[in-house]
């Protein structure tokens, strides 16, 4: 039987609206058209990232209806409402009941399948607002630029550009909705935004009032964007990667004029077939002119050289499977790649493009980038918390000086609690300070944990950063440094009608230095600091 068209509603346009529409499974609960709509766009905004498009399962378990049907609708309602041990957060503070239930229902019937966007779809979404001969030739504004933050305002579908220097908020620019990243052109010049509905902004830095200059919407789902940084190709080309459909696609630079896509179906690592093979994070290469490509559920790194795209070259490196985020080490060669459902950091050498070695770390680690550091034992060191349990896993990345520590978990030590996202620290810093916006203790996600490098031994200072924001709810998230690398910015990310806030700490003294409220801020997460982002400082 099949339930009518779906026509959905909302600022953002979402992978949900674009469905088609599944078929009732023998056995799950009846749902009318209304809730079916209600449960496809709910799915699309707070599971499909983790449990895919299909259900099938990646930095989450598997949703399929022959689980779904057995767990239940009573089983099921529990598990969305207060989450699970294994990392999945509870969303009782972020849906209400009714939608708790329909979500629930919604899980027991076949998932909708989705369009596929080919070239001819994709060239009609891209819009040119303001050409590159009609841009500035020199910035137009008496910004800081480098201390400029690009900030997700995740359910209002925008970024915030802040000033970092006075912590005043210079633009707000409409987006895709949940922005995941923001990324820096080579130059420093241009913002690239992608949203989890697949829409791409590209915003100048240079004009009076910094703005979109092209935009384009060549997925459905998304979670990545990068740009040429290899000596010679900055700026040139942009790269888009897919959720859903999954491929990515190659874009000019300066216009986002959609130029090659390639799929990523096929074979895993363990030559089984995958129909959704999702392009994860993306990172642009400083050893050749190349795009560093993580394919998700097939467990595949790829080396995608950009030297000629009419005549595409592609490395294909076998890592771990359910590839997801990572950064470089502090040399830029090697990529610390997170296989988090596989519970390892996957070590590929941009030089040669070859896997170094795949780390045991502890349950589903999420990096974001990680966090470069110089341990007074190992040496230099890049550390990983995780959304499964407790620990920082802190790795060896010196294989020249410190080879008997290289490519080893040389440390491990013990955060605030399971559902980490992020963990940052700057080169200028004696700080490390990691996350646990998913934790499910609403004591635990609004605080943060904070370590002191030379003394890892005595362990972590919890923050309350919730408290100190002189809120009674939210959850903090993603520390970011400004550019002098004194400053730590943290999001404390509320509902969409409560109010949120940006508590800036001095690093060094671990105060609170100012506190951004702003009605605009609307669920404020991620953070992106020109200088540090344009660098792969971190």
């Amino acid at each position: 039987m099949r339930i009518g068209k779906l026509v959905l509603t909302g600022a953002a346009l979402t992978l949900a609206s674009q469905l088609s529409v599944g078929t009732a499974f023998a056995g799950a609960p009846k749902m009318s058209e209304a809730d079916f709509n209600q449960g496809t766009k709910l799915y699309f905004e707070r599971c499909a990232g983790c449990h895919g498009v299909l259900r099938k399962g990646a930095t989450g378990k598997p949703l399929t209806t022959d689980i779904t049907l057995e767990r239940g609708t009573e089983t099921l309602n529990a598990m969305i409402t207060y989450g699970t041990e294994g990392g999945m957060p509870g969303w009782e503070l972020e849906l209400n009941a009714k939608d708790i239930e329909i979500l629930a229902r919604y899980l027991q019937h076949e998932p909708p399948q989705p369009p596929e966007k080919g070239m001819a779809e994709i060239r009609k979404t891209w819009k040119l607002v303001i050409p590159p001969n009609k841009r500035p030739t020199k910035p137009m504004n008496n910004y800081n630029l480098e201390n400029i933050f690009s900030v997700t305002l995740r359910d209002a579908g925008q970024v915030a550009l802040i000033d970092g220097d006075t912590k005043k908020i210079i633009s707000v620019v409409n987006t895709g909705y949940a922005v995941h990243i923001s990324r820096l052109s080579a130059s420093g010049r241009y913002i690239y935004v992608v949203g989890r509905d697949g829409k791409v902004v590209m915003i100048d830095l240079w004009m009076e009032k910094p703005d979109e200059v092209a935009e384009l919407h060549p997925c459905m789902e998304a979670r990545s964007v990068e740009t040429s940084k290899f000596k010679g190709w900055e700026d040139k080309y942009g790269i888009v990667g897919c959720y859903w459909p999954p491929q990515y696609i190659i874009t000019d630079g300066q216009t986002l004029e959609p130029l090659r896509i390639e799929g990523t179906r096929g074979m895993d690592i363990n030559n089984e077939y995958h129909p959704e093979p999702r392009v994860a994070a993306i990172i642009a290469s400083h050893e050749k002119p190349e795009f560093i490509v993580n394919i998700k559920e097939a467990g595949k790194i790829l080396a995608v050289d950009y030297s000629d795209i009419d005549n595409l070259k592609v490395t294909s490196i076998n890592a771990a499977l359910f590839l997801h985020d990572g950064g470089w080490d502090r040399t830029h060669r090697y990529f610390m790649s997170a296989a988090n459902k596989s519970n390892i950091i996957s070590v590929v050498d941009s030089k040669t493009s070859k896997l170094v070695k795949n780390i045991e770390v502890g349950e589903i680690p999420h990096p974001g980038r990680g966090a470069n550091f110089t341990h007074a034992k190992y040496g230099p060191v890049w550390a990983t918390s995780h959304l499964g349990d407790d620990s920082i896993a802190i790795i060896g990345t010196d294989p020249v000086n410190h080879k008997q520590h290289a490519w080893k978990v040389v440390d491990n030590l013990t955060g605030l609690g399971g559902g980490s996202l992020f963990i940052k620290t700057h080169p200028k810093s004696k700080n490390l300070w990691v996350d646990a916006p998913l934790n499910p203790d609403s004591e635990t996600f609004g605080s943060v944990a904070v370590f002191d490098i030379n003394n890892l031994k005595a362990g972590s200072k919890t923050i309350n950063v919730v408290k100190d924001a002189g809120l009674t709810g939210g959850r903090a998230v993603q520390p970011e440094y400004n550019a002098a690398g004194d400053e730590v910015w943290i999001s404390i990310w509320n509902g969409e009608t409560e109010t949120s806030a940006i508590v800036v700490y001095d690093d060094k003294t671990r105060k609170v230095k100012n506190i951004i409220k702003d009605k605009r801020l609307i669920t404020p997460t991620g953070k992106f600091n020109v200088k540090n982002t344009q660098n792969d400082i971190y």
